[in-house]
């Protein structure tokens, strides 16, 4: 379990949880290194340089987010570094399925079968969302998929998360929120959900610690303490 090993043997089994909500990119499908390459090809494509610490800021964010920190970066080189990013990337999720992460399948279906409502809470767009979960052939266990061009307010706000929870006609103090970013961790509890982290890129700063979430190497791992009697 490397350096998650503390942090998992503290977890709790929450209670009363009603509904699951999911974020998709990093945590439910292996996309953000997929996503980080295409952009470092697309800087080296352009001539201009590769920021990783302003690369990994914008994860969780939805377009809005990431177009006003990249903006912020590039300057005017920001519209030729995103087309070419989004030309990149799009070839790729649009037309082949990426993996799913580990321990996935097993918590859906674990979820499934004891009647939880699950949602998807996620930065993409819808119609490319929609797309990556059908080619994964994860579409089929979400009641709901919510995306960021849905609310006003990305993530690190809690919108996403309240309208998922609204659409699911759960409160959101009974909803659970799985997580791979900071930016989605902050949105999930300012929302008033229970919230697990699966570092992917993004480890958890000192002040995304201190909100005093769950932290666990995998989804595998966070099924085990909710099969808990």
């Amino acid at each position: 379990m490397g350096r998650y090993a503390s942090a998992f043997t503290k977890m709790t089994k929450p209670m009363n949880f009603k509904a699951a909500i999911f974020d998709m990119d990093g945590l439910l499908l292996d996309t953000e290194r997929v996503c980080m390459r295409v952009f470092q090809q697309a800087c080296q494509h352009l001539q201009v340089p590769f920021d990783q610490t302003t690369y990994l800021s914008i994860i969780g964010r939805n377009a809005a987010g990431i177009e006003q920190i990249l903006r912020d970066f590039y300057g005017a080189d920001y519209p030729a570094v995103h087309q070419a990013w989004r030309e990149r990337y799009n070839a790729i999720v649009l037309h082949q399925a990426i993996p799913v992460k580990t321990g996935v399948i097993e918590l859906l279906e674990w979820l499934k079968s004891n009647q939880i409502p699950i949602a998807v809470a996620t930065s993409t767009r819808k119609e490319v969302a929609q797309v990556k979960l059908q080619l994964a052939q994860l579409d089929h266990y979400f009641d709901q998929v919510t995306t960021g061009c849905e609310v006003v307010h990305g993530k690190p706000a809690p919108d996403i998360y309240l309208l998922a929870a609204q659409r699911l006609g759960i409160a959101p103090e009974h909803c659970l929120a799985f997580e791979d970013s900071n930016n989605g961790v902050r949105a999930a509890v300012a929302a008033n959900m229970m919230a697990y982290q699966i570092p992917d890129l993004t480890q958890p700063d000192a002040n995304t610690l201190s909100l005093g979430h769950q932290v666990a190497p995998s989804l595998q791992q966070v099924l085990v303490v909710l099969k808990q009697n």
